[in-house]
């Protein structure tokens, strides 16, 4: 760290002039929202809009919550919660210093703590972003995997949960019991009808403690569905020696993030919500089509770039993207076989697609591909899957959609073009690398062995003949030649 004062409340007034901070007072605001899963994207998306809100009505600072680790808390205690936002693009970087955040538990330490928060009559809200597998679900189904071991552990022990379901289901329960009119949930995650598929997911897990809990949930609880769009990086060292320098002072954990936000909101809020309207979120009857757009244009074509570019030795997507061929492969994926599967009456999807190759290029962003290859056998269903099942419905080809999929399947063999070891960091990672070590490197076989993951594939996919050619067709390419020549073929 370059300096050995601390960004907190006491030294915000020694901010350079070009740092933005907080227009109010953080210490006068209280919480109306507990946000579980206080991550990088969080604080660079949900709490820099509630900075903005915050300014006029005091009501809705945030109560954070990590699931897991107490890293978070302890990096930002010492600093009253504050922290920076890094905008980066081509042209520099404008920094940004939030007092949304309030204070942040830590479940694994004191349930007991979150739920009481969650309880508050004063939170009206409990947001999450916890990623695709903190919901404890199928994948392939949006349904409660009730074999998954956080939720197994929770039902032994429901007064006392870990589980992002448990613990709304038990502050809800509370609430109930005592005659609090229940919160809205406000998922933020990339789930398809993220807001239908959590309210699923919720009350299928109160059904196995109290019927009439269940029944409560489906009919009295209001679930909000989202669209949330921001590229954040993990924070390098580097950036956070770079902005130290720029604050002059020390601050623990900052984020990176890109100009380009978003937010659509089902207005869905029985007991009340924040102005979102007016700091630019846009609030709709029906979240889905926007839903389905970003996840399958945005998501899909980075887990794509992700996938392939990792194992053609590129670090970062803007890496990735500096090759002509992997910008005309994903330009082609979203244009011929993924566009046509939505419908999205008002809106240029064509500009869509330009603005999202535009933000994949961009260089002041070091977006990992190995961040965004994490948990793949959870975000393949929302992110390819649907496409290719709208696209077999209608029989059309999905020979770009396919070498994604291999790429993945490539990908969680565990050892990539050069022999090393790739660290796969993903909940079946074990099961999918001795799926690999099974099949060797017969494309067929491996094929075969990865399409039969019901987890992730269902049981429509493994085999029908559109899917498992073109799959293996690029899975033999890419064992054979490598992702580099590979895309270009594909891209040519």
């Amino acid at each position: 760290m370059t300096s050995e004062r601390r960004l907190s409340l006491a030294t915000l007034d020694s901010l350079p002039d070009s740092v933005q901070q907080p227009s109010y007072d953080p210490a006068g605001t209280s919480a109306g929202i507990v946000h579980l899963g206080v991550g990088a994207f969080h604080r660079a998306h949900q709490a820099l809009y509630l900075d903005d809100i915050l300014a006029t009505d005091p009501q809705w600072a945030i109560i954070g919550a990590s699931l897991r680790r107490p890293d978070m808390r302890d990096a930002l205690a010492a600093q009253d919660n504050l922290y920076t936002v890094a905008v980066r693009s081509g042209e520099g970087t404008r920094l940004r210093v939030i007092g949304s955040v309030k204070s942040i538990l830590v479940a694994p330490e004191s349930p007991e703590a979150l739920i009481a928060a969650m309880v508050d009559p004063k939170v009206r809200i409990v947001s999450l972003t916890v990623t695709e597998k903190g919901y404890c679900h199928d994948p392939a189904t949006g349904d409660l995997n009730r074999e998954h071991p956080d939720i197994v552990a929770d039902l032994k022990n429901p007064r006392a949960p870990t589980s992002a379901p448990g613990l709304l289901v038990e502050a809800l329960r509370r609430r109930k019991a005592g005659n609090i009119v229940p919160f809205t949930v406000m998922p933020c995650d990339n789930l398809p009808a993220n807001g239908p598929t959590v309210h699923r997911i919720m009350t299928q897990y109160a059904a196995l403690i109290d019927p009439d809990l269940a029944r409560f949930v489906e009919d009295d609880v209001a679930v909000a569905g989202t669209m949330v769009d921001r590229i954040v990086p993990a924070t390098t060292d580097a950036e956070i020696a770079e902005i130290d320098a720029a604050l002059g002072l020390s601050d623990a954990w900052p984020v990176v993030t890109e100009p380009f936000t978003q937010w659509v909101i089902e207005d869905r809020f029985p007991t009340g919500r924040p102005d979102f309207a007016a700091v630019g979120v846009e609030m709709v009857a029906d979240v889905e089509p926007y839903e389905r757009m970003k996840l399958r244009m945005l998501n899909g074509s980075h887990s794509s770039l992700a996938y392939l570019g990792y194992l053609a030795g590129y670090q970062t997507v803007s890496e990735t993207m500096a090759d002509p061929a992997f910008e005309q492969l994903v330009r082609q994926l979203m244009t011929d076989e993924i566009m046509p599967t939505l419908e999205m009456p008002g809106t240029d999807l064509a500009a869509y697609r330009d603005a999202l190759i535009a933000r994949f290029h961009n260089p002041a962003l070091k977006h990992r591909t190995w961040q965004i290859a994490m948990d793949g056998s959870q975000k393949l269903p929302q992110r390819f899957l649907g496409t290719v099942r709208d696209r077999l419905a209608a029989g059309q080809p999905i020979d770009r959609l396919a070498l994604g999929i291999a790429g993945w399947m490539r990908y969680v063999t565990g050892t990539d073009e050069t022999g090393a070891a790739i660290d796969v960091r993903d909940p079946l990672a074990a099961r999918l690398k001795a799926l690999g070590e099974t099949a060797g490197r017969d494309p067929e076989r491996l094929a075969t062995a990865y399409l039969g993951v019901e987890d992730v594939f269902g049981r429509d996919l493994r085999a029908e003949p559109a899917v498992v050619r073109p799959v293996t067709e690029a899975l033999a390419a890419l064992l054979e030649n490598g992702a580099v020549a590979t895309v270009r073929a594909y891209a040519g």
